[in-house]
């Protein structure tokens, strides 16, 4: 009986582990390798007040099915969890102001609601209104998302809207991130519709070019979402953790991947290869098999950033915390660009903090620090970027009572910048890596940052990579088969 095809996959972050796990349904055997001492990528927990909470990525898009399929395909069904009551708000102009209601993305689709909000100047909600009388701006190819977006609505929108929600998933800058690779949801609207708040408003009713689903917007899991990268690393059987792929070479056989681990460097033969990893390792490896695709993948740029989870008695606070933390945008003086009020946000949270310690009546917030091009920020040692934190905790909520635990998580290099002419980039990539049979890139990288993107990709590169392999093996048996009749002299 034929050997399983076997393949490696560089990267144990959540896209390489979902690759495997796909791969071995087909079959097909893997080897995981994870330069890190741990698996999970930028999906990581640890205890804060005893608490396990997410040190990443802390929710992912419900409203795209991949990431909680892939759940209740782990069996993690009975840990789904969806946001508690209230939303998030942004800090602007001097207080804290509930995003305007009937936005996607920050893009505004009724007036009156962000009117209301006062996130804007008076003068800034009279420019976002000349989009409803304004002629239409003909979009034919990829632009910056700040150049369609400023053009109809105001550089308010753009600052202290767009680039405020932009800025949690890319810590990137409207002028430079590409509007289709960014807000997939608004780049229909900008080649098909006149005013893009009326196509947003049509979008949210679940009608229009881009229609919304309806229900919750976000999911996670109790434990927080880092435990998918438990469920699935238990379910690999050759997961090597602290083993970075140094090199990998063609063979007459498949290919042989060279690594470096606790037993020295070691020649790895297998049949296929899946890189798994980000951009800059990806080309690395690349450099001497696909150059095409290693010099597009070094021109992918990455923005750093840190988190700084507090747990804080509540009494901290001269108001309870409302809602579900707020946004910040550049300029209004602050150190972080985002602050999560993690226990009212998930009430599992809450929940567990009572259970752990009745008495202390504690709350959880994450604070977000980091943008593209500001890397001087991150420079400061742990303790000073915590004591921001909480001045900038003090200046926006009134916070006057002293941590009870604090933990630092920085991510350097973390997010990649998907700039204008980021799709052309990727189907570059992918053609240049597909003359190379047994050969296949997925990660963040690529088609979406965010864990259901990631685990579709994923899900993509190992299918076809096991189409691959599996029609390759199928032939290989039955040519075997022929010789094997006519060496017995059976046929003619």
């Amino acid at each position: 009986m034929a050997e399983a095809p076997h393949v490696v996959v560089v990267g144990g972050g959540v896209s390489g582990l979902t690759a495997a796990y796909r791969l071995n349904a087909r079959g097909i055997t893997t080897t995981v390798l994870e330069a890190a001492d741990v698996p999970g990528g930028k999906l990581r927990a640890s205890p804060v007040a005893g608490v396990s909470i997410d040190a990443g990525a802390e929710a992912v898009l419900a409203r795209r099915p991949e990431a909680v399929e892939l759940f209740s395909e782990l069996g993690l069904d009975d840990r789904i969890v969806h946001p508690g009551p209230g939303s998030a708000a942004v800090y602007s102009r001097g207080r804290i102001r509930s995003l305007p209601k009937g936005q996607l993305m920050g893009v505004p689709g009724d007036l009156r609601a962000l009117a209301r909000s006062g996130v804007l100047s008076p003068a800034g909600t009279a420019r976002a209104a000349l989009d409803l009388v304004r002629p239409s701006t003909p979009v034919r190819s990829d632009v910056p998302v700040a150049t369609y977006v400023g053009t109809r609505m105001g550089r308010q929108v753009v600052e202290r809207l767009v680039e405020p929600l932009l800025g949690g998933v890319y810590a990137g800058r409207a002028e430079e991130l590409s509007l289709d690779s960014t807000l997939p949801q608004i780049a229909p609207m900008a080649r098909s519709d006149r005013s893009l708040m009326r196509a947003v408003h049509r979008s949210l009713k679940g009608r229009g070019t881009a229609p919304t689903k309806a229900g919750p917007v976000f999911a996670s899991l109790r434990g927080g979402v880092a435990s998918v990268v438990d469920a699935l690393a238990a379910r690999q059987k050759d997961l090597r953790t602290g083993a970075r792929a140094q090199g990998l070479t063609r063979t007459p056989q498949g290919w042989s991947v060279r690594l470096e681990g606790a037993q020295g460097v070691e020649e790895l033969a297998c049949d296929a290869v899946l890189l798994a990893c980000p951009a800059a390792e990806a080309s690395r490896l690349l450099a001497d098999t696909a150059p095409t695709a290693a010099r597009e993948l070094r021109d992918v740029d990455y923005a750093s950033m840190a988190l700084v989870t507090f747990a804080l008695p509540a009494s901290a606070f001269p108001e309870p915390l409302t809602g579900t933390g707020f946004l910040v945008p550049a300029g209004e003086g602050t150190t972080i660009k985002a602050a999560t009020f993690s226990s009212n946000k998930w009430p599992w949270i809450a929940q567990e903090l009572d259970r752990v310690d009745p008495g202390a009546d504690l709350v959880v917030l994450r604070c977000s620090i980091g943008r593209f091009r500001e890397a001087n920020v991150l420079d400061r040692p742990d303790e000073e970027l915590a004591a921001a934190a909480l001045a900038d905790l003090t200046k926006v909520s009134g916070r006057t009572g002293a941590p009870v635990e604090t933990r630092v998580t920085r991510w350097t290099d973390g997010l990649p910048q998907y700039g204008v002419g980021h799709a052309g980039r990727v189907e570059r990539i992918r053609a240049d890596v597909r003359t190379h049979e047994g050969l296949g890139v997925c990660g963040a990288a690529y088609e979406g940052v965010g864990v259901p993107a990631c685990v579709a990709d994923a899900g993509r590169e190992a299918a076809r990579l096991a189409d691959t392999l599996i029609d390759h093996s199928h032939t290989s048996r039955g040519a075997g088969s022929a010789e094997e009749t006519n060496d017995q002299g059976v046929n003619p």
